[in-house]
């Protein structure tokens, strides 16, 4: 038998908590059962439900709803899922399908070539999920055919209020992609940042996008040679 457990950040905001559970619900309809867990303010953690299952399974498969590398994946997923037969999957990001999500969510803003876009993130002191942002927007500036900058909200980097600021030019807007998984804390702070407009985060209160759906899909399946191993 095999467990997966899909791990979120968690959120107080029931916006968010609702645009999460239906990504878990659509990812069910995929993959079969599987168990959420959280590793920030919501409840099971991550730690509690795989206490649950030990010696339940052959095989678990931990799939973190994170978009990049940070804290949360190295220390807090890792430390949970150092246990017998558990394996990790990468964090959602970087990927392409992600990039195709913003270049929607900039279509329905409005967005044209005249305008400045600035990819807008919670931002990480993590070397890794830097690199994972860095790589992300270097994607959106070909997508888009024009460079974009990034902005963060926390970590390390140059804040999302002084990228726009310092990219605004006369009769020129600036639009924010946001690369957030869904809307909370982080998405009303980038709704501040004086941007003129502001993409949808990546779930909302819509239909989970079906590229999410099968990006996560994918790294829910244990590698065949780990499997066999077990």
């Amino acid at each position: 038998m095999h467990q997966i457990v899909v791990a979120s950040h968690g959120t107080r905001d029931p916006r968010g908590r609702r645009a999460v559970a239906s990504l878990a619900a659509a990812l069910r309809e995929v993959v079969g059962p599987l168990e959420e867990s959280f590793v920030d303010v919501q409840e099971p953690s991550l730690g509690a439900v795989l206490d649950a299952g030990d010696g339940l399974w052959a095989t678990r498969r931990v799939v973190p709803l994170l978009l990049s590398a940070g804290f949360h994946t190295r220390v807090d997923v890792a430390r949970a899922a150092d246990r017998p037969g558990v394996t990790v999957a990468g964090p959602m990001g970087p990927d392409p399908r992600l990039v195709d999500v913003l270049l929607d969510r900039l279509a329905e803003v409005g967005a044209t070539p005249g305008d400045q876009v600035v990819l807008g993130a919670a931002g990480t002191r993590d070397p890794s999920g830097r690199a994972h942002l860095a790589l992300t927007a270097r994607r959106l500036s070909r997508a888009w055919g024009a460079p974009v900058p990034v902005g963060v909200l926390g970590g390390t980097g140059e804040r999302l209020t002084d990228v726009v600021a310092r990219v605004r030019r006369p009769g020129r807007r600036v639009v924010v992609a946001d690369y957030l998984l869904a809307p909370g804390y982080f998405d009303d702070l980038m709704r501040e940042a004086g941007a003129d407009r502001v993409t949808a985060p990546l779930l909302d209160d819509r239909t989970p996008d079906r590229r999410i759906v099968d990006l996560v899909t994918h790294r829910c399946a244990v590698p065949a040679a780990l499997a066999a191993a077990r």
